[in-house]
């Protein structure tokens, strides 16, 4: 075997290789979604979003009325992957340093000890976190970008992996202060948490009422599928899916269009363009593909535009949904042929 045959042997053997990889990362991803789904009924789009975003490193915004099961979700991907959680109630008195941390004098000691936030866990739910002021969100917000937070001039890293899912009422707005776009645009996705269907609640009433005593689901039958080091490498798996330069293109003009649309008054910046490709990586591999198709762009457009588009007064007053003024810009671009 001359050394031109002996170079493209070992390519195909890495190109199988991360086939094998990305085919076992993709079943990986499904069996956490199946576990999930055991507890967290008639949710299964929701489930799939916040995947999507965990699969690729984001965080999110969830937006829903209380008692649809945000909690359950964090609580049951935590007991999956046999990682830690942890819950922050935003309220307009906490302090920037209820959520990083603080440093404390010890008495018996006489030093300075540094005493870590909830901040410092895998999953982290930040409960209506627009009822908090704007410099708690914001150190919030820091660490999620940063994926560190410092207390004290000393630097200490958030465990991995980290992910934020915050939550908001759509409905009760006295009292809140909103997010604004530079900070909405740090979430991946904001995911549109609905009611179940009749079935599904009359399921999950049943699951509940039978000789329980608590009024919630649990998640204590709940098989850890994974580990939180294996974790990191579905995440690099998912971040080598393969995408086209054509896709990539045509996930650019939707963000593009969007800047253009008559009916958007501030549109998606290039982090929009970032998120769109890195969720559409995560959807095919869920979907168990090593590639990206421009069907994966347009199915997870809606999530990872919806809080970065501002919409014209007009269409604001007339109450216009945002996911419909995405509808139309899909129609708009034309999808590549790959």
């Amino acid at each position: 075997m001359n050394d031109e045959q002996h170079d493209l042997s070992q390519v195909s053997e890495v190109t199988e290789s991360d086939a094998q990889g990305l085919t076992q990362s993709g079943e990986l991803a499904r069996t956490l979604r199946d576990e999930i789904e055991k507890v967290v009924l008639g949710q299964r789009q929701t489930i799939e979003e916040v995947l999507l975003a965990f699969l690729a490193s984001g965080h999110v915004l969830i937006e829903g009325v209380p008692g649809l099961g945000k909690t359950l979700i964090v609580r049951a991907l935590a007991t999956c992957f046999g990682g830690n959680y942890a819950r922050i109630q935003f309220t307009p008195d906490l302090m920037p340093s209820d959520v990083t941390g603080h440093a404390l004098f010890n008495m018996k000691t006489e030093r300075f000890e540094i005493r870590r936030g909830p901040i410092f866990t895998h999953l982290l739910l930040a409960d209506e976190i627009n009822r908090a002021p704007a410099k708690t969100q914001a150190a919030l917000l820091e660490v999620m970008q940063e994926h560190h937070a410092t207390i004290e001039g000393k630097t200490l890293p958030v465990p991995t992996p980290f992910m934020v899912l915050a939550t908001q009422n759509p409905v009760e707005q006295d009292g809140t202060y909103p997010l604004p776009e530079a900070e909405l645009d740090r979430f991946m996705l904001k995911i549109s948490i609905d009611y179940p269907s009749a079935e599904d609640e009359v399921s999950m009433v049943n699951q509940v009422t039978t000789g329980r005593l608590a009024d919630t689901l649990n998640v204590e039958g709940l098989r850890t599928v994974l580990q939180a080091e294996q974790v990191q490498t579905l995440q690099r798996q998912t971040a080598s899916v393969m995408v086209d330069e054509q896709v990539i293109r045509y996930a650019v003009g939707i963000i593009a269009a969007t800047r253009n649309a008559v009916e958007v008054q501030l549109g998606a910046g290039p982090r929009g363009s970032i998120a769109l490709v890195r969720t559409a990586r995560a959807k095919a591999l869920l979907d168990g593909r090593g590639f990206v198709t421009p069907d994966d762009i347009r199915v997870v457009a809606a999530p990872v535009l919806r809080h970065r588009l501002q919409l014209s007064p007009d269409l604001e007053i007339e109450g216009v949904p945002v996911d419909q003024v995405i509808g139309e810009i899909l129609l708009r671009v034309e999808a590549p042929r790959v």
